[in-house]
């Protein structure tokens, strides 16, 4: 594992900090009984196979 040599300043950790963004999940159509919801891809199967509800 890296160790930093020296201690970075709270400005440099705060800059370096800012530039992590979240992103919105993907969303995908997924029909169950002839209604169509947007559900994110990752929990499409989970849907699929029951384990979530879309009403939820």
């Amino acid at each position: 594992m890296a160790v930093p040599k020296r201690k970075m300043s709270r400005s440099n950790t705060r800059h370096r900090r800012a530039q992590w963004k979240a992103t919105t999940p993907q969303l995908v159509p997924f029909t169950l009984d002839g209604t169509t919801y947007l559900v994110p891809q990752r929990l499409l199967k989970a849907y699929e196979r029951g384990l979530l509800s879309p009403e939820s």
